[in-house]
Parts: structure tokens; C-alpha cells; sequence
């Protein structure tokens, strides 16, 4: 036993081989015409079996097999694994699959089936093998529990029986480097054509950063429904399946590597470059697409690649999430920047809602659609203090005092601080008072419109801020109103009609009728500027109509009432009393709606 009768001791491999020459030869082409027999995948494999057990006990006489022979046994294992790799490898189609690695996005929904799947899946004992203790692979176990995993047999059960019974002797033999390689070369070569089928580009950094933002959009939406089947079925089934042919025959992750990381590595390259790229609004909301979508994976990720050997992607995932967090950050102040910065001033025709409003109150509602991510993300408050604009801002930004509200709520309210300021800015271009008024009403009114029709909005910025735009635009509609039609209503008075000034005395009739002359011009003037002026919300235009109604009918009702005796008795009558009520009326529906109107002919009064 201990040698010192000077015989030496057998090699380990060849003490397993000894006898074992004739298979040997049975599978070597210079010694037998039936090599081309795959001894586990369809050949004779009770001789193997049989052989391979009774070993040095079945003939402990012969000498040792010769070196040349063991070489022989070793790349026949290799080339009958590799062959059993290629040739039993399942068929599937990759994007019928896609759609499944989405479905963990509402969790709740799926969990109690894919408990159930995960439950059968464990029980399912067709290759599990008796582990010892301290074995490596007791994740195998915890990932079928996670309800997004979507694992796929990739090859069938007898193939991996085969196959773990060939990595056994490579193992045993010595050779599990060689074996590895040929494991983790076949099978990344299948993940590669998965990449393919799913459309995922080999683009560097840079390249990616060169993208026009429409490409890039699209590839980023591509790539978040890529990714999901790349984590939750392609890598996750490379994992059980890796498992299933060396647990507890491999001390480390080394074939799993093999297969899978350089994959991640490429597939991860995409994230990290929009992580690091150039900060603009529009950008938002698909980096915040992409933020979700990996931290959602990030539990799996964790699951699948927790050996040391792989803990760089975890590493990676978390740095990417991170980077595209700081990058949300980033966007957000770059947005309310740009807010500040907007230069234009050239009005807007008719006083409509300036396109700044529109696309800040549509960004900040698709904001608000983010907020349970943007409330992690967002931890700080906007500066409150006065903001020095730039050249073309129109001056300082006023003190404003931020309520005490979530980081998140203040940053949209800010948001529409500074859109009101600069609005306000806008509305200074108008040289017509009334225009410039109805300007403000017209957005400020949007702004309230739209912060009310999204609940999620709504939620975030509160009761209080709205309560205030909504008193300032009622405001501001009154004061159109009143620098409008007090030159209107001016006409409809009766001082300056009576001889001797006293309202007692005898009406003037040149008086009256160069008064019904100057209200039926300033009716008209009214009538034709502001018909081609716009209010876009129905309901804000028939409110303004409304009011100027109970305005300016009663008052020339009475008018008309008071005086219009005077004017029928005279001669042409209809010269000066143009109007009734109800044409008033009539003519006052054609106002705000941005185009010319009809002309006002003269109408028989009544």
C-alpha cells in the first residue's frame, strides 16, 4: 500500500481504464470500422457502462492501457458531448417566447400560476441528483421560485442524462477544462443565435451615442423587450440546464461562464451607454423605461448570476441603475432649465395656448404616470430663491414659496411656477391689453384643465396650487373682460344725452344718435377682432360668452328702453338703431372662434 516494495502505483485513470482496451478500440477508426457509433447517444452503451464500473476488479492483471489509448478514450467523451450538444438541442422559437420575460411587470397577477409551475418544476426529479453536503448549486432551487423566471428545456431528459454521465468521467479523468469549453462553446454559439433572433445589436458606446434620437428610441423599447427574454428564459434556462449536467461535478460556475457572460456583457453595453449619454427632456421617459425595466429584473438577474464568478454583472446592473437614476436627476433640472431659457416671442395668433404650455403640461402628466419611480428617485427640492434668467428671459425670476410637499410634488409645481412666469413674459408681446389678458386666461386655464383631468397628477401636486392658477385665470378673464367691454358699456350711459346736463331735462337727439353711432361701432370693432381670436376649450368660450351676455344685454335692453323713442320718431331710424337684443346675442356666438365672421349687415330692430 505504501510502496516500499518498489512497484509503482497506477495512475487513477488508467487503473480505470485497465480492461478497458477493447471498447477502447471498439471506438477508435484505425481499429474498428463501426467508430462512427456514438457509444452513449445510440451505441452500445451497457459495454460502456459495464466497463467503466467493474474496471481495474474485471481484469487486475493486465498492465495499465497505454497513454495513447487513455487520449483516445478522452476525445472520443469530447467529441460524443459536443455531438449530443448540437444534435438533441430543442428547437423553440425565441420570439414566441418574448412576450413571457414581460410578465413579471404585475407580479401579483402571475404569482399564484407561476408558483404553481415552480412547485411542479421542483418536483420534477427526472435529473435531480443527491447533493453533497456544501454543494454549490442551492440556487437552483431558490430562482424557480421567483414567478418571472420562464425556464425552457433545452435539450431533452435523456440527452442531459447522457450528457452529465459523460462530464462525469471528463471530470474524473482530469479533463474538465476541455469539457467546460466544449460546453460553454456550443452553447454560446445558441445564445448568439437567440441574440440574433431577438434583434440585439453588437454596438459600442460610442456608437450608440451617435443615434439619432428617433433610432434610438425604438431600439431602447427593442431592447427592454429583448432583455427580459434574455434574463428570464434564455439565461435562466442556460442556468438549470447547466446545473442539471454538473451539480456537484464542478467546484464553480465555470461552464455557465462560458456560455452566458460575454452575452450579458454585450447585452448590458446597451444600457450603460444611455446611462452615460447626453441629458435632454426628451430623453426622460425612456431612460426612466429602461431604469424600471432593470430594476425589475435586477431580483432575477441577482438570482441567476449570485456566484463569484458572475458577480460583475450583478455589479454592473447595479452601477447602470444607478447611473440611469442619477441621469433622471439630471433631465429633470435640464427641463425646468430649458423652461426658463425658452426664448420665443413672436405671439401666438388669436391668443391660443402658447405650444410651451401645451408640451410642458403634457410632459409633466406623463410624469406624474412615473410617480411611484420618481418619488424614489427625486430627494431633493427645486431652489425656491430668485433664478437670474438669461438675456432673452425677460428679467428675475420672483420669490416663490414652495409648500410643504413631497421632493416630487414641488419639482412639478415649480415645473408650472416657472411656465406661468414665462407666459407671463409672452403675454407682454400683445400690444391689445384685452388680447394680452385673454392670452394668460386662456393658458393658465389649460394648465388648471390639465392637472384636474389626470388623477395621477392631481395626487402628486394637491388641492392647493390648483386652487390658486384657477383664482388667477378667473381673475385674469375678468380683466379682459372689463378692458373690452367697458368701452362698450361706456356708450349705454345716459350722461351727456340730456340738454343742460340734467337727467331731468329733454333728451338731445344729435346726442343719442351719436351715441347709438359709437356703441354700433365699437360693438363691431369688438366683434370683428375678436372673433378671429381663439379660446380652444368649449367650455371656457361659452363662460366668457355667457358673462359678456348678462353684461352688455341688460344694459343696452335698458337703453334701447330709455331712448329709442327718441330715434324712431326721427328720420332713418335704422341707421342708428342697427341692433335688437337678440342680434347682440347672435352676433356674440361668433366670438373666439379664430376665424373672420360673417359681416354684421343691418338688421331690422324690433
Amino acid at each position: 500500500m505504501d510502496g516500499s516494495d518498489g512497484a509503482a502505483v497506477p495512475p487513477p485513470l488508467a487503473v480505470e481504464l485497465e480492461g478497458d482496451e477493447d471498447l477502447i478500440l471498439h471506438w477508435d477508426s484505425t481499429f474498428s470500422p463501426s467508430c462512427n457509433r456514438m457509444v452513449f447517444d445510440g451505441g452500445d452503451r451497457t459495454d460502456a457502462v459495464s466497463k467503466s464500473s467493474t474496471g481495474a476488479r474485471s481484469s487486475p492483471k493486465k498492465s495499465p492501457a497505454p497513454v495513447s489509448n487513455i487520449q483516445i478514450e478522452i476525445l472520443r467523451l469530447e467529441d460524443e458531448f459536443r455531438h449530443i450538444l448540437v444534435s438533441r438541442a430543442s428547437n423553440f422559437e425565441i420570439n414566441s417566447l418574448v412576450d413571457l420575460g414581460s410578465l413579471s411587470l404585475d407580479r401579483s397577477r402571475f404569482g399564484d400560476r407561476m408558483e404553481e409551475l415552480s412547485n411542479a418544476d421542483a418536483e420534477d426529479g427526472s435529473f435531480q441528483r443527491q447533493r453533497s453536503e456544501g454543494s454549490s448549486s442551492n440556487h437552483a432551487r431558490s430562482y424557480r421560485s421567483t414567478s418571472s423566471i420562464r425556464e425552457i428545456d433545452l435539450l431533452p431528459p435523456d440527452a442531459v442524462n447522457k450528457l452529465r454521465n459523460i462530464a462525469d468521467r471528463l471530470i474524473a479523468a482530469g479533463c474538465d477544462r476541455e469539457c467546460f469549453q466544449v460546453y460553454g462553446g456550443v452553447r454560446k454559439s445558441v445564445v448568439e443565435l437567440c441574440f440574433n433572433h431577438l434583434g440585439i445589436e453588437r454596438l459600442s458606446i460610442c456608437e450608440v451615442q451617435r443615434l439619432e434620437w428617433d433610432t434610438l428610441e425604438s431600439k431602447i423599447r427593442r431592447w427592454i423587450r429583448a432583455a427580459r427574454a434574455c434574463f428570464r428564459i434564455i439565461f435562466a434556462s442556460e442556468r438549470r440546464l447547466c446545473d442539471r449536467i454538473f451539480d456537484g461535478l464542478s467546484g464553480d460556475d465555470t461552464p455557465f461562464v462560458e456560455s452566458v457572460k460575454s452575452a450579458a456583457i454585450q447585452l448590458l453595453s446597451f444600457a450603460e451607454a444611455i446611462s452615460i449619454g447626453r441629458r435632454s427632456p426628451e430623453k426622460l421617459f425612456k431612460v426612466l423605461d429602461l431604469h424600471d425595466a432593470l430594476t425589475d429584473l435586477l431580483p432575477d438577474i441577482a438570482i441567476i448570476f449570485q456566484s463569484r464568478a458572475l458577480e460583475s454583472i450583478n455589479t454592473q446592473v447595479v452601477e447602470i441603475i444607478a447611473r440611469l437614476a442619477e441621469s433622471v436627476r439630471g433631465i429633470l433640472s435640464e427641463f425646468e432649465s430649458a423652461i426658463l431659457r425658452e426664448p420665443s416671442q413672436i405671439p401666438v395668433r388669436g391668443g391660443t395656448i402658447h405650444p410651451l404650455t401645451r408640451y410642458v403640461m403634457n410632459y409633466i402628466s406623463l410624469i406624474s404616470d412615473y410617480k411611484q419611480t420618481l418619488t424614489q428617485l427625486i430627494n431633493s427640492r427645486p431652489p425656491a430663491a430668485n433664478l437670474l434668467l438669461g438675456n432673452n428671459s425677460g428679467g428675475v425670476l420672483p420669490d416663490m414659496e414652495l409648500p410643504e410637499q413631497s421632493p416630487l410634488a414641488s419639482h412639478l409645481i415649480w415645473i408650472i411656477y416657472i411656465l406661468q412666469f414665462n407666459i407671463e413674459n409672452k403675454a407682454q408681446v400683445y400690444q391689445d391689453a384685452s388680447l394680452s389678458h385673454l392670452f394668460l386666461t386662456n393658458n393658465l386655464h389649460y394648465i388648471v384643465q390639465k392637472i384636474k383631468g389626470s388623477t395621477e397628477l392631481n395626487e402628486v401636486i394637491g388641492d392647493e396650487y390648483p386652487r390658486k392658477l384657477k383664482a388667477k385665470f378667473r381673475q385674469l378673464a375678468t380683466s379682459y373682460e372689463r378692458t373690452t367691454w367697458m368701452k362698450v358699456l361706456y356708450c349705454l350711459r345716459d350722461e351727456g344725452l340730456h340738454v343742460g346736463g340734467s337727467l331731468s331735462s329733454s333728451v338731445s337727439k344729435s346726442s343719442l344718435r351719436e351715441r347709438f353711432k359709437a356703441f354700433n361701432a365699437a360693438f363691431e370693432e369688438v366683434h370683428r377682432t375678436q372673433s378671429i381670436w381663439s379660446v380652444p376649450d368649449s367650455q371656457l368660450k361659452e363662460e366668457l360668452r355667457i358673462s359678456i351676455l348678462e353684461k352688455l344685454l341688460p344694459a343696452y335692453r335698458s337703453f334701447l328702453g330709455r331712448f329709442r323713442h327718441h330715434i324712431e320718431n326721427g328720420r332713418h331710424p335704422e341707421m342708428y338703431i342697427k341692433y335688437s337684443t337678440d342680434d347682440l346675442e347672435i352676433a356674440l356666438a361668433d366670438l373666439f372662434e379664430g376665424c373672420p365672421p360673417p359681416l354684421l349687415g343691418r338688421r331690422k330692430s324690433h
